[in-house]
Parts: C-alpha cells; sequence; structure tokens
C-alpha cells in the first residue's frame, strides 16, 4: 500500500479516528489515548489502529474495553466525516513500541551510567 492516494488515506483515518476517540471515551475512565498508526488492507475495507495510552494500568484495560465496546460508534463518526466507498471496518490493537523504544533509552541510560568515561 505504497501509493499516495493509500498514505492520504491512512492520515486522514488516524486523524479522524484519534478525534472520535477523543470526543467519546472520557480521559478520566480511559487515560489519554493516541492513536499511534493506521494499517489498511489492500481493498480499503479493513483497518487495524495502533493506539498507545497515558495512564495507569486499570485506565489502559478500561480504555481498551471501552474502545471495543464503542468501535461501531467509532466507525460511524469517521464514516460521517471520511467519504470512502467502503468504512473500514475497525481493529484496535495496543502499539508497545513506545514503551519498549522508552525501555531501550532507559537501558542505554543505565549503561552510560556504570560506564565510566576514561
Amino acid at each position: 500500500m505504497g501509493s499516495h492516494r493509500a498514505l492520504r488515506v491512512r492520515e486522514l483515518l488516524k486523524r479522524e479516528i484519534g478525534e472520535a476517540i477523543r470526543r467519546e471515551l472520557p480521559v478520566q475512565q480511559a487515560g489519554v489515548i493516541t492513536v499511534n498508526d493506521v494499517e489498511m488492507s489492500g481493498d480499503l475495507k479493513q483497518a487495524t489502529v495502533f493506539i498507545g495510552f497515558f495512564g495507569t494500568a486499570e485506565q489502559q484495560r478500561t480504555g481498551l474495553n471501552m474502545l471495543r465496546e464503542n468501535r461501531l460508534r467509532i466507525q460511524d463518526l469517521v464514516a460521517k466525516s471520511v467519504v470512502l466507498k467502503y468504512t473500514p471496518r475497525l481493529r484496535f490493537v495496543v502499539d508497545e513500541s513506545v514503551a519498549r523504544g522508552n525501555r531501550v533509552l532507559d537501558i542505554i541510560a543505565e549503561l552510560e551510567r556504570e560506564t565510566p568515561l576514561t
């Protein structure tokens, strides 16, 4: 899916899904939810939404459950704001890449503190 149109559709969906989530899910219960990326199937009928959380572990669990429960509502909001032949079926997946990246940076920082410069 390297075409210019496909990239535009992905970015548009990413923005609109994030906006729908912001409007629909209360931050107090779900924490702050970010849409890190959207992967589309070749026919544009399926979309995997990679999400990140800022909040407690309980907020993350609650937020993921709320996303899955409100998937159809979010799809409906996206369908109203993004005109496509087919509205993609959304699937939410927790994106662990930011947490893994932070862990790697922590390990590097720890190694630098332990290794004296000569």
